[in-house]
């Protein structure tokens, strides 16, 4: 097998250990003997502090995938079954899901988002089409969102993010005490900014929170497919923009922002709101989405000494809220 631990090579992860390592190969051999498949190849095995994850190869048919969560996501695997169910032309269906262990077998996906891109040109209108197609997504999950949070998927609803800011200011061990004061002199803003973004109307869904060019397949030019939802929270559904937007905008410049935000903010119109009252949202949501980044580092990494990796990265993530949008 291959085995990559990026620079993480001290990372402590279940895979170490030898008896949860052979359990969970076994699963997944039961798995795929139940649907008549089996396991042919090298295993490459990817760990991170976040997850383990082993591609398998298959006899005949490629390979499948296999994905163990720690605590602060074992809600991924019945979040994708669930998906799968109500929104299925959007995500992965996967094989088999132990929800207990927090395990999850999925199919493959087909060629990455990142690949595409990296194989031939794709122009902006590729993305406007993959923003309007995620925005429709979460627009359709709007009724489902009481049953996103019974799954264990954390709730960061617009109202209550000033309470989460307060929380990630207490808990942030690792914020220099300039920048603290900084956020704290931020805070009567940020609560208006909550009121006025819950005013709009737009109903708190499913937020993916780190949907970048790795987190999704493009396997049909008309097509787009999202997995990955270990950072996944239910809140407002603008936060989810920052993060594609950005990386868009990193690869074509900042003039194709204005047709990123129609396209994300077409599937959103209607309902008396007027194209100006949906960019006002737009901006409000691309600064209040790092409070999701910040609190998702705080579960991944849960050490209130401030020195661990995720101390660092939520303390760098509440500190963009500093800046304001690029429109």
């Amino acid at each position: 097998m291959v085995v990559d631990r990026s620079t993480y090579q001290y990372a402590p992860t279940p895979w170490e250990q030898e008896s949860w390592r052979e359990t969970a190969l076994a699963w997944v051999g039961e798995q795929l003997a139940s649907q008549g498949l089996r396991k042919s190849g090298e295993l490459r095995v990817r760990l991170r502090p976040w997850s383990v994850l082993v591609r398998v190869p298959v006899a005949g048919r490629g390979a499948v995938w296999f994905k163990a969560n720690p605590p602060a996501s074992a809600f991924e695997g019945p979040l994708t079954a669930a998906l799968a169910r109500w929104v299925p032309e959007h995500v992965l269906r996967p094989l088999a899901v132990d929800a207990e262990r927090a395990w999850v077998l999925l199919p493959d996906g087909g060629e990455l988002f990142r690949d595409a891109l990296a194989r031939a040109p794709v122009g902006p209108r590729t993305w406007e089409e993959l923003l309007r197609r995620y925005a429709s997504m979460q627009r359709a999950l709007t009724p489902r969102a009481r049953e996103i949070e019974r799954l264990g998927v954390p709730s960061t609803r617009t109202p209550d993010l000033p309470g989460a800011f307060d929380r990630l200011l207490a808990t942030g061990a690792a914020l220099p005490p300039e920048a603290r004061a900084r956020l704290e002199a931020l805070r009567p803003r940020l609560a208006d900014w909550c009121a006025e973004l819950a005013s709009l109307g737009v109903e708190d869904t499913l937020d993916h929170a780190d949907l970048h060019d790795g987190q999704l397949f493009h396997p049909a030019p008309d097509r787009f497919v999202f997995f990955d939802w270990g950072d996944a929270a239910v809140s407002h559904p603008f936060c989810s923009l920052r993060i594609p937007a950005g990386k868009a905008c990193a690869r074509y410049g900042p003039q194709v922002l204005a047709r990123l935000l129609d396209a994300y903010l077409e599937p959103w119109t209607g309902d008396g709101r007027t194209p100006a009252q949906l960019r006002r949202g737009a901006r409000l949501a691309w600064r209040l989405s790092v409070l999701g980044r910040a609190a998702s580092w705080g579960r991944t990494f849960p050490d209130a000494s401030g020195t661990s990796p995720g101390a660092e990265q939520s303390a760098a993530s509440l500190l963009e809220i500093l800046d304001g949008p690029p429109f």
